[in-house]
């Protein structure tokens, strides 16, 4: 995925009220950008990090700017939650996970379960339904290990029970992590950080919903999915 227009460098001086940032570029202008992230963020709002944001000429936007890539630990980390299902489409294009290839048919936000959308549906006539949750990764705490989530979702842990039902009806359900950074070689979920979702995904996995990963390469000109890493489903404390 290609960025639509340049990104402009700058210094991140705070992040506030979840959807606001502070920042500051070469020429010590301060001023406020949106985030377009509604987690916690953990690991990538050290102050005067370095940061790219977009432009955007939109009259009707409150702040033209918007912050998408944040250096952390020496690699660039992509934080904007909108983009991960346009990655999941051009991984599943790309042929990154063989698991899915075969579907003639992509349906985007379909509805399932009691109250959700699911974000791809893949059909086929010679295929069973499978069903696919896209979740947005970009936390690290030990060297070479993605994990997620970074804070508690409830929501997150619903989408897990309706995966669950979904295979019981004899369909295929799966949850795809994108990770929006480099610098890892697996994934795990952070069972200490929300123990239910932990929870949640371990009778995931035994009641038979697949779990893939793929990391991405993050760059001022673009985010693309390259490469699937292996689940390790570790405690902290492994």
């Amino acid at each position: 995925m290609h960025f639509t227009s340049k990104l402009f460098p700058a210094k991140l001086i705070r992040r506030y009220k979840r959807f606001l940032a502070d920042v500051k570029q070469d020429d010590q202008h301060i001023f406020t950008v949106s985030v377009p992230n509604t987690g916690s963020m953990l690991g990538l709002t050290a102050s005067n990090a370095n940061i790219w944001l977009s432009y955007h000429k939109n009259i009707k936007r409150k702040y033209a700017y918007q912050l998408e890539i944040v250096e952390a630990d020496n690699t660039l980390v992509g934080i904007n939650t909108a983009l991960p299902n346009k990655l999941a489409l051009e991984t599943i294009e790309n042929g990154l996970l063989p698991e899915l290839n075969g579907y003639k048919t992509i349906l985007k936000e379909q509805r399932y379960g009691t109250q959700s959308r699911i974000d791809f549906l893949l059909r086929d006539d010679n295929l069973p339904d499978c069903y696919l949750e896209v979740k947005n990764v970009h936390f690290i705490r030990q060297k070479g290990l993605a994990e997620f989530p970074d804070t508690e979702t409830k929501r997150g842990a619903r989408h897990l029970e309706e995966l669950m039902q979904v295979v019981q009806q004899g369909k295929r359900a799966a949850m795809l992590y994108i990770i929006q950074r480099e610098d890892c070689t697996a994934f795990t979920i952070c069972h200490d950080l929300d123990p239910l979702y932990g929870r949640k995904f371990d009778l995931a996995l035994k009641s038979g919903v697949e779990c893939y990963a793929v990391k991405c390469h993050i760059s001022v000109e673009g985010i693309f999915p390259i490469q699937r890493v292996k689940i390790e489903n570790r405690r902290n404390n492994d």
